[in-house]
């Protein structure tokens, strides 16, 4: 159980120090969580008011839309279309596309909301089991005033860290109670959701240690995780599931190639997430200096999670939410120990920076989604609904606002070259490849070539000119046909388009 300090207090140099240790009772639950849950369903709404605005926000949505199209029409994840990510997500987005649709990610954005509001909720629950009524709602408000402080296509898009956070904080919130088999499944959750989310494990073991229950609760936890991974590895391939979500991304999670960039990216994101927590991090920067919060699975969580995001050493903004939650809860335990009036100054100065990422989410323009919504018009003007086209490129999304099916199951040029995450350096090319990948493409294109081919590589390291199995696949039968905006337009030489 997650320890707790003690509720009589004494006032030391400023500080609320802890009297002797003893078990903390929250007060009378009649009511709490029904004036609680409003507020936190409001602000969440309020939060994720700007994810409404576009159609989609980045390209892990497009990818996540065009895999759940496939799955809807009979194909198989890990088989007919692929990525380097874990089912849970997908499958989310294919069962929403059953129930409302496949034209709107509207239903999937409302999704996203909810997982919000479900890990405020549970993180309040954390707080307030260790510390009381008033710290429950100061953790659960101050994780979502943070939430979204990162830029808008990382904090905003309904993708895999959005989905994951619930499972992570459930976890948590299982381990707390010494529930080790819903713990493990929990943790399970989210490692299918996405592989980092499986970090939140070492802060559930260090729990599962500290409660003395170790032969049967771990038992139970390794129950509870081993059953849904193992369940969601027959329900798709297991040798697909094993490849695709753990040992065939060695390339991708590598260093070389492009370090400065990439550093650089992970240090301007690091930079606005701290900046969002300026209400956080001053008080817990205070009370690591002067005194203990007795938290340190919080901080084996946080540090945890620190490790998930330097994991493949991409440092993209959405990698940085997976901190938000242990950072929110160690916030709220160094505020216990500050005078209370340091409470309100963070609330107010969260709730002020919420207020500037609100307004850049309300004003940020996107001018990929622009670029690829006028690719998506041209093919869809010069092409069949049936016909199948492939867009050479990192956005996925352009197949989704077609409506027409990829002519691969690899929906990006990155898996064919590498060019991941921005990397531009030595380490694109053919070569630098998913293992086994350029057989199964030219297999696919010699079985079904596409009808219309759009090299939207615009520079780019991974052009057709540096690509030799898709130069020679255009010179010997595609001709270009059009250009739009710096992209390239191939029709089949002989070829139907309209």
């Amino acid at each position: 159980m997650l320890a707790a300090p003690a509720t009589s207090l004494r006032s030391v140099r400023g500080l609320r120090v802890p009297g002797p240790r003893k078990e903390h009772a929250p007060g009378p639950r009649t009511g709490y969580w029904r004036r609680l849950l409003p507020l936190l369903a409001a602000l969440a709404c309020v939060t994720r008011l700007p994810s409404f605005r576009l159609p989609l926000w980045n390209p892990d949505e497009g990818y996540l839309a065009v895999q759940a199209r496939i799955l809807a029409d009979g194909g198989e994840l890990y088989e007919t279309v692929v990525d380097r990510k874990p089912p849970l997500v997908p499958w989310l987005y294919a069962g929403a596309f059953a129930l409302f649709g496949d034209s709107s990610l509207l239903p999937l954005k409302v999704l996203a909301v909810a997982a919000q509001l479900l890990t405020a909720a549970l993180l309040a629950s954390l707080a307030r089991h260790r510390w009381g009524d008033t710290a429950g709602r100061t953790a659960g408000v101050l994780y979502l005033l943070v939430s979204i402080g990162l830029n808008p296509e990382d904090a905003q898009a309904a993708t895999f860290e959005v989905f994951m956070l619930p499972c992570t904080a459930a976890a948590m919130w299982c381990a707390d109670r010494r529930r080790w088999g819903a713990a493990g499944a929990a943790v399970a959750c989210a490692f299918l959701a996405k592989q980092t989310g499986g970090a939140v494990l070492l802060p559930v073991l260090w729990l599962l240690w500290r409660g003395g229950t170790t032969r049967h609760g771990t038992a139970r936890l390794a129950a509870g995780l081993c059953g849904p991974v193992l369940a969601a590895a027959l329900l798709t391939s297991p040798s697909g599931f094993l490849f695709w979500t753990v040992t065939g991304s060695g390339a991708y999670a590598s260093f070389t190639g492009s370090e400065l960039h990439v550093l650089g990216r992970g240090l301007v994101n690091a930079a606005i997430l701290a900046a969002a927590c300026a209400g956080l991090a001053p008080p817990v920067v205070r009370v690591l200096r002067i005194a203990r919060t007795g938290a340190g699975e919080l901080w084996l969580w946080l540090a945890s999670s620190v490790a998930a995001v330097l994991l493949g050493f991409h440092f993209f903004g959405h990698y940085y939410l997976q901190l938000m939650p242990p950072l929110a809860l160690l916030g709220t335990a160094a505020l216990q120990i500050l005078p209370r009036e340091r409470t309100v100054r963070a609330l107010v100065t969260s709730g002020c920076v919420c207020a500037v990422f609100l307004a850049w989410g309300l004003t940020a323009p996107r001018p990929e989604l622009a670029h690829a919504t006028r690719l998506a018009e041209t093919v869809r003007a010069h092409t069949a609904p049936d016909a199948r086209v492939l867009f050479w490129g990192i956005h996925p999304e352009t197949y989704w606002l077609a409506d027409r099916p990829p002519a691969s199951r690899f929906l990006t040029a990155g898996l064919l070259t590498n060019y991941s995450g921005g990397r531009n350096g030595p380490q694109v090319g053919e070569k630098y490849a998913i293992d086994g990948a350029w057989p199964t493409f030219r297999e696919e294109w010699r079985r079904r070539p596409p009808t219309l081919v759009i090299d939207d590589s615009r520079g780019k390291p991974y052009a057709p000119t540096r690509v030799p199995s898709l130069r020679r696949a255009l010179a010997v039968g595609y001709e270009p046909v059009l250009w739009v905006e710096g992209a390239v337009v191939y029709a089949r030489v002989g070829g139907e388009t309209r």
